[in-house]
């Protein structure tokens, strides 16, 4: 049995992706000891790990509210305490290979502390070629400068306590490529990209139960024509009224929608919306006529997992390039939310439930069960280990 150290970035799309890989992992008898938040804690214990919460809010994902800035160089501040605190936790542990985010700020240092395999689990595939040209570049992003003059500092400070050697840049922090990178689709689904070298192994989707219990009517949905409306949690209170366009379009239809809106407070719901800040998606889709979300990728894998008919209005990060991908493989309509209209919205709603899309959701969904799924992640791990040990 090896000894595994999990450091995640602590929001969403990047802890589900992972949990049905740490589950497998535990099956196969490995220990896992996983640092990411108190949100978290229920879910990773759940897997059979150990759960670790880091020293300080390490959530650089945050929801979106305008006007305040991303956490991302506080915690480039406290940069040192946090990999102070993760080595004295494990100082009494061998550990045998660490697994990390990709998007995980800290480890590159923590790799080259340890020098143990290491593996990165990506949450995010599509765009990452352009995005680390755009790093390495050096060009200025919105609040670079603050994060900059927080950096200096803290990585002369860290590289001679520990040794090490630090990235020029601080963004070059959330592109931490692993001796084995792993990447949560398929081939066939993935943008093409010279990102992906012989080191990514393509596994299918986080399909994972995590076994969530929520109190939901149910018993309301039976023999109605649902529509179910989330736009995820990093993006769903960034612009308040597109919930309204919702309304407008469904209000007097025959449907019933269902929309997770997540730290939104909505007033005047009409009657036959039923809106929660969580909802318990893969149940739900059992339900579901037809979606409308985000695009992305943990929603659009369980939408096309189960096949149901979807329109897409990407918000934000890779969303647009995951949208776009979906639409050219014939599975998606994709609308702008700057300038959705009513009107819009349920033309594209029943343009998606023609059978063409359906059929061509089934040609995605095959692809993903032929991409092997976390036991082949956890095959390419292990042989991965045993390699260079």
């Amino acid at each position: 049995m090896a000894t595994v150290l999990f450091l995640s970035a602590p929001a969403h799309g990047n802890v589900n992706p992972t949990l049905g890989l740490v589950a497998e992992l535990v099956k196969q008898g490995e220990q896992v000891i996983y640092f990411t938040s108190e949100t978290f804690k229920k879910a990773v214990e759940a897997t059979g790990a150990t759960y670790a919460p880091y020293v300080i809010d390490m959530d650089i994902f945050k929801p979106l509210v305008p006007g305040h800035p991303r956490p991302l160089p506080g915690v480039i501040a406290q940069a040192e305490h946090v990999v102070a605190d993760i080595l004295e936790y494990i100082k009494n542990i061998r550990i045998d290979y660490l697994i990390h985010s990709m998007g995980f700020p800290f480890a590159s240092i923590i790799r080259q502390i340890l020098k143990v395999p290491t593996i990165s689990s990506l949450a995010v595939f599509a765009g990452l070629d352009q995005m680390e040209k755009r790093i390495n570049s050096g060009e200025n992003f919105m609040g670079s400068a603050e994060m900059d003059a927080a950096y200096e500092p803290v990585a002369r400070s860290i590289e001679k306590r520990y040794g090490i050697q630090m990235p020029e840049r601080p963004l070059q922090l959330l592109m931490n490529r692993g001796d084995l990178n792993i990447v949560y689709t398929s081939r066939y689904f993935a943008p093409e990209s010279t990102f992906f070298d012989d080191s990514f192994i393509f596994v299918g989707p986080p399909i994972y139960d995590r076994g969530q219990q929520m109190d939901f009517p149910f018993d309301l949905l039976e023999g109605k024509d649902v529509i179910y409306i989330s736009l995820g949690t990093v993006f769903s209170n960034f612009d308040k009224s597109i919930y309204q366009i919702f309304f407008d379009a469904f209000k007097n239809s025959p449907y019933l929608v269902v929309m997770a809106a997540h730290q939104v407070d909505l007033a005047e719901v009409p009657d036959n919306f039923i809106v929660r800040d969580y909802v318990p998606q893969r149940e739900l889709l059992r339900f579901t006529k037809v979606a409308i979300t985000h695009a992305g990728m943990n929603s659009m894998s369980d939408l096309i997992d189960q096949h149901v008919p979807f329109v897409s209005i990407p918000l934000g990060a890779d969303q647009p390039l995951l949208a776009a991908r979906a639409n050219e493989l014939g599975a998606t309509v994709v609308l702008d939310h700057k300038q959705l209209t009513a009107e819009e919205l349920r033309e594209a709603v029943t343009e998606v439930t023609k059978s063409s899309y359906r059929e061509n959701l089934v040609k995605i969904d095959q692809s993903f069960r032929e991409a092997g799924g976390y036991p082949k992640a956890v095959d390419a791990i292990f042989k991965l280990v045993k390699g260079i040990n």
